[in-house]
């Protein structure tokens, strides 16, 4: 399998101003001193607050820092990532994200620069958008599963125990196999995957974790809190 390196928050970092710690743990992912970052902040239709958030947060830590927006076109999208080290991803509607980056091409160019050695990041919405599949709620109606990138085998859930309607949703979906195995995450988490799945995490909240959760064969649902 190809390698990649994602890291996936729950909640927080710049884009919501908490837990900076996340931001720093996902620059440390690169293994240089001032990589080369770009934003984007699609999920949330470049809110420009966000954007400011994401300059102020990485003008001192970046050898360059780039808003990267919805309008560039694949090729141009993929010029950006040649010259980057990591390209973080922020929160906002995930499905709306999703298709869009499948209607102007940009799931391809993300898709196809991950395994070449470009880091990805993100928080909700750009921490599970990359996952075969993930629990979206769009702020009314019910939860439910959609189709992500594919690029990390499973499931995603992120704001796992702040939002605690988000357990319920979650394991009924895995319980019914309209998912499948799970990683949820709290807000104060982040994970970083490699080909096979987590390989380290941070976490900077008091009782906040990264859980696994799967269906075992008698179709009980089991919650495991991730360890490494």
């Amino acid at each position: 399998m190809q390698s990649i390196n994602i890291t996936a928050i729950g909640g927080g970092g710049f884009t919501h101003d908490t837990y900076p710690v996340l931001d720093d743990y996902c620059l440390r992912q690169v293994g240089k001193a001032r990589p080369r970052l770009g934003f984007i902040g699609a999920a949330s239709d470049d809110d420009p607050t966000k954007i400011a958030r994401f300059h102020a947060r990485f003008d001192s830590k970046t050898a360059c820092h780039v808003h990267l927006p919805m309008t560039l076109k694949p090729q141009a999208l993929a010029d950006h990532l040649s010259t980057l080290d990591i390209v973080y991803v922020g929160g906002g509607n995930t499905a709306a994200m999703v298709s869009l980056w499948r209607s102007n091409g940009w799931d391809r160019v993300l898709c196809d620069a991950a395994p070449r050695g470009l880091a990805l990041a993100g928080v909700s919405a750009g921490a599970v958008c990359w996952f075969d599949s993930f629990l979206f709620h769009s702020g009314h109606g019910p939860m439910r599963p959609l189709q992500g990138l594919g690029l990390i085998n499973g499931g995603a859930c992120p704001h796992y125990s702040t939002e605690p309607e988000r357990r319920a949703a979650t394991h009924a979906a895995i319980a019914q196999q309209a998912m499948p195995d799970t990683v949820a995450i709290d807000d104060g988490v982040a994970v970083r995957f490699g080909a096979n799945g987590p390989v380290s995490l941070c976490t900077a909240e008091a009782g906040a974790a990264a859980y696994r959760i799967s269906r075992a064969q008698d179709g009980l649902i089991r919650e495991t809190v991730i360890s490494l």
